[in-house]
């Protein structure tokens, strides 16, 4: 033992906790007796396991690494951002230090536009939850490619046109038609992407969950490990895990039985369908939910009479108030409140908290478990009853 310290006092405190015959390591264990034939759910950063409790096996369903579609998507819903750094690295580097990067994103755009189209879509990439829009996405595509590759030879031609303020009059939003006329805005398109990604990605879990028998009310909920970037997703706001677990439950999951721990030991994906990770790791994912939950008890127990802790916090910010800043995603009206869509394409950027895809995931969640499940009832913003003009610009 360290010379700095007292032995009598580090055993007063590992009386109650950081010893396995602790107090507190007791309290838990009794605790995990109570819950063990309840449900519990973990949500790693690529799969979700329900071991339903009883001893009973565990299943497992994967909802990133199987998203088809959802690279090709992202390669164009990060053009926006491309561009945008190509923008930043002129003015940070000089004139000419981002003529290779933006020679090598053109040639890039124009080889992806001549690859997509509706059949790409319809038969190759095939994703269930877009069937019927397949024509949709592939003009969504080719103008998007169209447009940028426009805005590329433009500033390859003149340097000094690689600007924020042509960037975003040019390009995010105003778009540019045939003979240069205004068009879709990029932002659109950067909308629609992400949500199609996420109604994809929702559809498939919100089936899974729907297919489980789950009793909600007594679920236990882990969101364990790295979600997105280092600093993202750690609390039920900024998950879009949270936001689907909770909307396949139909928000009859208590929110105060859900749990991020970013701390948490995770399973790998299984391979060939062996669970063996999944369940040895199941006593800790147990203890660790237990060990929350029984100290959250101990509140009430201590401090009965004073104002008690109710998980949600703040309201989502309405811009319909003329809000010039905000420090949450702000809130969604309908499926056209571009407003508060863009502004959420701003605030995954800026705010370190969350998910670069997340931005529009917990209104698609919202949208399908309005409508029973159902993609094709679902509006895509950016997408629906958006006309994308095909053809334009062709070298």
């Amino acid at each position: 033992m360290p010379a700095q310290e007292s032995a009598e006092l580090v055993d007063l405190f590992t009386s109650y906790t950081a010893n396995p015959d602790s107090i507190g390591r007791h309290l838990t264990e009794a605790a995990s007796v109570r819950t063990q034939d309840d449900p519990l759910i973990v949500a790693t950063g690529t799969d979700l396991a329900l071991y339903p409790g009883g001893g009973r096996e565990p299943q497992v369903e994967g909802f990133r690494m199987s998203t088809r579609g959802f690279k090709e998507l992202a390669g164009v819903s990060h053009l926006g951002p491309a561009l945008a750094s190509l923008v930043n690295l002129r003015a940070l580097s000089g004139d000419s230090a981002w003529r290779a990067d933006g020679q090598r994103l053109l040639g890039q755009v124009e080889v992806a536009r001549a690859a997509n189209s509706e059949g790409l879509w319809r038969d190759i990439i095939a994703v269930a939850a877009y069937r019927g829009r397949e024509r949709q996405i592939a003009a969504m595509i080719d103008y998007s490619c169209a447009v940028t590759a426009r805005y590329l030879r433009t500033a390859l031609a003149d340097e000094s046109y690689l600007t924020a303020e042509t960037l975003r009059a040019d390009y995010l939003t105003r778009g540019v038609g045939a003979g240069g006329s205004p068009g879709v805005p990029m932002n659109h398109m950067m909308i629609a992407t992400f949500f199609l990604a996420g109604m994809d990605i929702a559809h498939r879990v919100i089936a899974w969950f729907d297919g489980q028998g789950i009793d909600w009310s007594r679920a236990m909920v882990l969101i364990a490990g790295k979600q997105g970037r280092p600093t993202s997703g750690v609390t039920w706001r900024t998950s879009s895990v949270a936001a689907m677990v909770l909307g396949a439950s139909r928000q009859r999951l208590p929110l105060e039985r859900l749990y991020m721990a970013p701390h948490a030991p995770v399973f790998g994906t299984p391979v060939n369908g062996d669970l063996s990770e999944v369940k040895a790791l199941e006593p800790a994912f147990r203890g660790l939910w237990n060990g929350v939950w029984a100290t959250v008890e101990l509140g009430a127990v201590m401090f009965d009479g004073y104002p008690g802790f109710t998980p949600g916090g703040a309201d989502q910010p309405d811009l319909d108030t003329g809000l010039t800043e905000v420090a949450e995603m702000p809130l969604i009206h309908s499926a056209d409140d571009m407003l508060a869509m863009v502004t959420r394409l701003r605030v995954v950027l800026e705010d370190p908290r969350q998910l670069l895809s997340g931005c529009v995931v917990d209104f698609a969640v919202e949208q399908l478990a309005a409508n029973n499940n159902d993609p094709a009832a679902v509006t895509v913003p950016g997408l629906d009853g958006v006309d994308y003009p095909v053809g334009l610009f062709r070298t």
